[in-house]
């Protein structure tokens, strides 16, 4: 009988033991920081090898060499591809596994500031070449502005549309995030699928319009500015929409909350920066320096 009670001591003992090691393991495995410790993945050295790729194809391309398009064209669904498992990891750590913590969101919304800050000094170097172009044409193109042979954009045409639509999903963007932030969450999705469709008719008119654009980017420095600045804008039009179908995406599957979407607000800043670039492209390219 005593045997029997001290084996069930033992026992007891042994137990305490696995429950407090396995209490203090997992306080110890419990992060003391608000930040967050990224682990590894391999997607930054894959999309660097892409994106190596997608350079030289498109070089390949551009100088025509066989086979350089279809290069081109399979690494540029790889780099979709690509970017897509890498944002799933992303939104995994911050809407399943609570990674960003409030601190992590404040470094993610300077991170998004700061890059906005580059793409301002970016479109600054296209409006400055254009400027410079414009305001002093050299005697290479008559000294006159837009050059002869030139027939410009019509303005109140296709341009004004785009603006209309631009403006547009701007306001509608806002009232998605308003709504949000308000917890109304049908508004926050109509309005978020109300500014995919005015951004993809923007970019469908755009293509159209380079269509019927009687000039070419080699057509005296006229035509690269002009297709420097709008093309580069609906590249960014394309990056924004993307931006905000996956904050759209994410409202309808309830993955964010009112206090909790620094990726939706991201997404809405760097939307208002593609809205304010295309009213200064509007008026200096489209308005004032394409009269003739």
């Amino acid at each position: 009988m005593i045997n029997i009670i001290k084996n069930s001591v033992k026992i007891k003992k042994f137990h305490y033991n696995i429950n407090k090691s396995e209490n203090s393991n997992s306080q110890i495995s419990l992060p003391s920081h608000p930040f967050h410790i990224v682990d590894q993945s391999p997607w930054p050295i894959v999309l660097s090898a892409v994106l190596l790729s997608l350079t030289m194809s498109a070089v390949l391309t551009f100088h025509g060499y066989p086979m350089g398009n279809i290069l081109l064209l399979l690494s540029f669904i790889l780099l979709n591809w690509g970017m897509a498992l890498w944002f799933k990891d992303i939104i995994t750590e911050a809407s399943y596994l609570g990674a960003h913590t409030e601190k992590v969101q404040k470094g993610i919304s300077l991170g998004v500031a700061l890059f906005i800050i580059s793409e301002v000094f970016f479109f600054l170097s296209i409006f400055w070449a254009y400027f410079h172009s414009s305001l002093a044409p050299a005697i290479e193109i008559g000294s006159e502005w837009p050059p002869k042979g030139i027939e410009p954009v019509n303005a109140s045409e296709v341009p004004t549309a785009n603006t209309t639509l631009l403006l547009s999903s701007g306001s509608a963007v806002t009232v998605a995030h308003h709504s949000l932030v308000d917890r109304l969450i049908n508004w926050a999705n109509n309005g978020s699928v109300a500014t995919i469709y005015m951004a993809i008719l923007f970019t469908l008119l755009q293509g159209m319009e380079y269509f019927g654009v009687s000039y070419t980017i080699t057509d005296s420095v006229f035509g690269s500015t002009f297709y420097m600045a709008t093309g580069f804008h609906g590249l960014h039009v394309i990056i924004g929409t993307l931006f905000l179908l996956v904050g759209a995406i994410r409202i309808y599957s309830y993955q964010v909350t009112n206090t909790h979407h620094v990726g939706i607000e991201s997404g809405i800043l760097y939307w208002h920066f593609v809205d304010v670039v295309w009213l200064i492209l509007f008026g200096a390219v489209y308005f004032w320096g394409g009269q003739a």
